[in-house]
């Protein structure tokens, strides 16, 4: 006896990538997001790769790798897909202590985030 299969999180023309574990803020990772939401899936891994935020990087391997689920796991055609979500969570955060003057200490705080990015086939304008 087997466990049942767990239902799609996503509808039948989409696929899924989560990255769990993006060390930078919520905030600043956001700013990315907002970069790519509703552009066709080829325009926003060329927005990504030419960015300067640091952020980018991440997104990017993110949204390549929900790229390829569309691909691979999906059957989905990559020209007609478009980034349908990219959402932005708040994850873990580190907290470090670092020495300050006059015997005290102050608390450092390094967040990690979680992004989650769902890509569509989204059917041609033109037919």
């Amino acid at each position: 006896m087997s466990k049942p299969v767990s239902p799609r999180k996503v509808g039948d023309k989409e696929a899924l990538a989560v990255n769990t574990a993006v060390r930078g803020s919520a905030q600043k990772l956001n700013l990315v997001a907002a970069l790519i939401r509703n552009k066709k899936a080829g325009d926003a891994l060329n927005i990504l790769t030419f960015s300067k935020k640091a952020m980018a990087v991440d997104v990017r391997k993110t949204l390549a790798s929900a790229i390829a689920n569309a691909e691979n796991n999906h059957n989905l055609d990559v020209d007609a897909l478009v980034v349908q979500e990219a959402s932005v969570g708040k994850g873990l955060v580190m907290k470090r202590f670092a020495t300050r003057a006059r015997g005290r200490s102050a608390r450092i705080i390094k967040p990690f985030s979680r992004i989650r990015i769902v890509v569509r086939e989204q059917a041609e304008a033109g037919e």
